[in-house]
């Protein structure tokens, strides 16, 4: 397959033509451009800010700012077919399509996003692939949603997470739910749910065709990547078609000490087309698309990705109605996934493939039952089916004759339903409460081994046990807010959520070492099994927002939120006290050095962190343009209740930033500091790593129909190893009669200094 169809780019204001659609675009788009009548002309900030959702006006909602940064042609985007959900702002936040573009100026892996959001990190793995976490949560434990589609592990490691599907460029919305998401958002995690938006329907404002594109090109030195972005639309009053999608490769990143990192090289691609619409109040979207990675290192694995394509068709429809508002989609994904080796960097054979497929439906009606009173009522279906096989591999002993089958016609099916009132109660007070109820299956079929005399004792235990579960979870959430004045606002969420197992923390089943190290997500190289026996996660979570503001909402802000979360049922580990684990590792019980093999279990475990952000507006005057000051800060400890602290807890960190705007010209200087990670999981033998700061640079121009953007990553090429970023198991080996392995007591070095490049032309 040929690396092809430069990828679109999601322009800024592709979809808005009409002066005022595009202003509207733009107001969501520039954070700092409200800041006083002066700025309303200026671009948006080149480093991705955090836009908040604003609160209800009291009074006329100022003046939105017009964004000149791209040129478009007389289109506007879809019409809202009734009154949205509104959560309140402790609840959520939005990154609007210009951060998201910004953003792809330095990286390609859309989850580094996340990172703009409060209490948002990742979690290392694949150039493209990182899984998000926020507030102490990662993984499974966020639901990611992509145009309404919720794509489940197809990869024994997750090398295929959600966000991994589109490119930077293609996001048009990234909106987070943290922590406290109403009801109605969806079920079946306990953390945060991200609701990722790509190719919005944009209508023609006048008769006849128009058409609007936006193509990229970018370049980055560390790693020599290099990839396209592209966006087109044609629309007219009540058509639109849009194309987006994206192309880039990589090779392996350099750390600040000059050394390579092994297995950090990338190439992907993604597509999507969507056809829109519009009749009578009624909105009908139809997608279709599909990604192809040939291959995507990973550092932190024993194995690589050598093929992954995924092919989707999703369907959307908002409607308005003498009742109310109803809102409906549908959705099917399939994923071919195969892991093996890349040379030279990993040289053997292995090859494990999967097969997933993920389809469901959601539909949700809103009743206005008064002037100030808001319900809302719903139910979805997720249904994955999962296959994962091994083929043997011809001469050797221990990986044949036959296949191994690692899961079997994998079943996780999910039927929720919901119920939620929103109410106003005055020019102060606003609540949200809802209650919502899932019930979860799960089963699969039998399983075997390579061989009998190595795998027959384990595949004849999982195949004789009872292997289907159901789960019903009972859930609910509770949100108010109060404004007492002008300048101030604070808001109180309390929330009960469930998250049933996935399919390889029940049924991964070989206490095998070979196969152990084979499961995990955690980057970590230590052997995992699954346990039949788990009983789903059940969150119980409070958070509180205390924050203050100018009266006009333009020149500053702050937000101070604590918050904390009791978690029954927590899926953590346990050491494996199987007598092949204990063949394999004698010391596996106590050792607190080295690879160990682990079985998945339930702890209680409790979370609390705090974070805070805000912006400042330095100054703004017609010679000098404006400054902004804005920053994130973020603190979560996470210990289970027998002492023992969780993997991979972000240590406290912060981002402040410069952003000045001035005509079409945008500067930004970002700091990154984060603390020492010195609280880890020992069950895991987790490693540690020191603190460090980090310094990045931003500078912009743009004409009308042509932007350059220019930035340095790490500017003083500082050697740092990232917290989150798991263990090197290629860079350090350690060489006995057996041959080479991975070394244990490595972290992986975060990538040195890189000089970036984008040149973007909109016609």
């Amino acid at each position: 397959m040929s690396n092809v169809l430069p990828g679109p780019q999601r322009p800024t204001s592709s979809a808005p033509p009409r002066p005022v659609s595009s202003a509207l675009l733009a107001a969501t788009a520039l954070l700092c451009s409200a800041a006083a009548p002066a700025a309303a002309a200026r671009p948006a900030a080149l480093l991705p800010t955090v836009t908040v959702d604003p609160a209800r006006p009291r009074t006329a909602r100022p003046r939105p700012a017009v964004n000149h940064q791209t040129h478009t042609p007389a289109t506007r985007p879809a019409e809202p077919a009734a009154r949205k959900d509104t959560a309140p702002a402790a609840a959520s936040r939005t990154l609007p399509a210009q951060a998201a573009f910004d953003r792809g100026l330095s990286s390609s892996d859309s989850a580094g996003l996340v990172g703009d959001l409060p209490g948002g990190t990742t979690w290392g793995a694949g150039g493209v692939s990182s899984l998000p976490a926020i507030n102490g949560m990662g993984a499974d434990r966020l639901q990611v949603a992509i145009n309404s589609m919720l794509i489940s592990p197809a990869c024994p490691n997750e090398m295929n997470p959600p966000l991994s599907f589109v490119n930077p460029a293609m996001i048009a919305k990234m909106r987070a739910y943290l922590g406290i998401g109403p009801v109605s958002v969806g079920g079946d995690y306990i953390g945060s749910r991200i609701d990722v938006t790509t190719a919005p329907p944009a209508f023609a404002a006048t008769d006849g065709w128009m058409a609007s594109t936006r193509l990229s090109s970018f370049f980055r030195s560390n790693g020599n990547a290099y990839g396209v972005d592209a966006t087109a639309t044609v629309a007219n009053r009540d058509t639109s078609v849009t194309y987006a999608g994206g192309w880039v490769r990589s090779g392996n990143y350099k750390a600040g000490d000059g050394t390579t990192v092994k297995s950090t090289l990338y190439e992907t691609q993604n597509h999507a087309i969507s056809i829109s619409r519009r009749s009578f109040g009624n909105l009908f979207t139809f997608q279709v698309g599909g990604q192809f990675i040939p291959y995507q290192g990973y550092v932190n694995q024993y194995m690589d990705m050598v093929y992954n394509r995924g092919l989707f068709a999703n369907g959307r429809y908002e409607g308005t109605f003498d009742w109310g508002s109803l809102e409906a989609s549908a959705f099917v994904h399939q994923i071919r996934h195969t892991m093996g080796f890349i040379a030279p960097d990993k040289i053997a054979t292995m090859p494990m493939d999967t097969k997933g497929l993920d389809g469901g439906y959601a539909i949700k009606a809103t009743v206005p039952l008064s002037g100030a009173d808001l319900l809302r009522v719903g139910n979805e279906l997720a249904m994955n089916r999962l296959d994962d096989w091994w083929n043997p591999v011809a001469g050797s002993m221990m990986m044949g004759p036959n296949s191994f089958i690692n899961i079997n016609g994998g079943q996780r099916n999910r039927v929720g339903t919901f119920i939620e009132w929103e109410r106003r109660w005055d020019r102060q007070w606003t609540s949200i409460v809802g209650l919502r109820n899932d019930v979860v299956w799960m089963n699969t079929g039998n399983v075997a081994g390579y061989n009998a005399m190595m795998y027959g004792a384990d595949a004849a235990a999982f195949n004789a046990a009872d292997r289907a579960r159901t789960d019903v979870h009972l859930d609910g959430s509770a949100l108010v807010r109060y404004e007492p004045d002008a300048i101030s606002q604070f808001e109180l969420g309390f929330a009960r959520k469930t998250r049933s197992p996935n399919l390889y923390e029940r049924y991964a089943w070989s206490t095998n070492t070979m196969a152990m190290q084979m499961i995990g997500w955690f980057g970590d190289g230590n052997g995992y099994v699954g346990n039949l026996d788990l009983k789903p996660e059940k969150a119980h979570t409070v958070s509180f927002t205390a924050g203050w503001h100018d009266p006009a909402e333009r020149l500053w802000d702050i937000k101070i939120t604590p918050y904390a979360s009791y978690v029954q049922d927590y899926i953590d580990v346990d050491r494996c006290k199987t007598a092949s684990c204990l063949a394999s590792n004698p010391a596996n019980l106590t050792a607190s050095t080295g690879f160990v093999y682990l079985q998945f279990a339930n702890h209680d475990a409790t979370l609390y962190g705090v974070n805070v952000e805000g912006r400042l507006t330095i100054w703004d005057d017609l010679s000098y343009g404006q400054g902004q000051i804005r920053g994130l800060i973020g603190y979560v400890r996470g210990r289970r209740t027998d002492g023992v602290d969780l993997y991979h807890m972000m240590p406290v960190n912060a981002k402040l930033a410069l952003d000045h705007h001035l005509g079409g010209w945008t500067n930004s200087v970002e700091l990154q500091l984060v603390g020492a990670k010195d609280v880890v999981s020992h069950v895991r033998n987790e490693l540690t790593t020191p603190s460090y700061a980090l310094v990045n640079l931003r500078t912009g121009y743009q004409w009308q129909h042509v932007r350059l953007d220019l930035g340095v990553d790490n500017l003083f090429n500082r050697t740092y190893y990232l917290p989150l970023g798991g263990a090197d198991l290629v860079d350090y080996k350690v060489v006995s009669m057996m041959g080479s392995s991975a070394a244990y007591g490595y972290s992986v070095k975060g990538p040195g200094r890189s000089l970036n490049a984008r040149l973007s032309v909109s016609f």
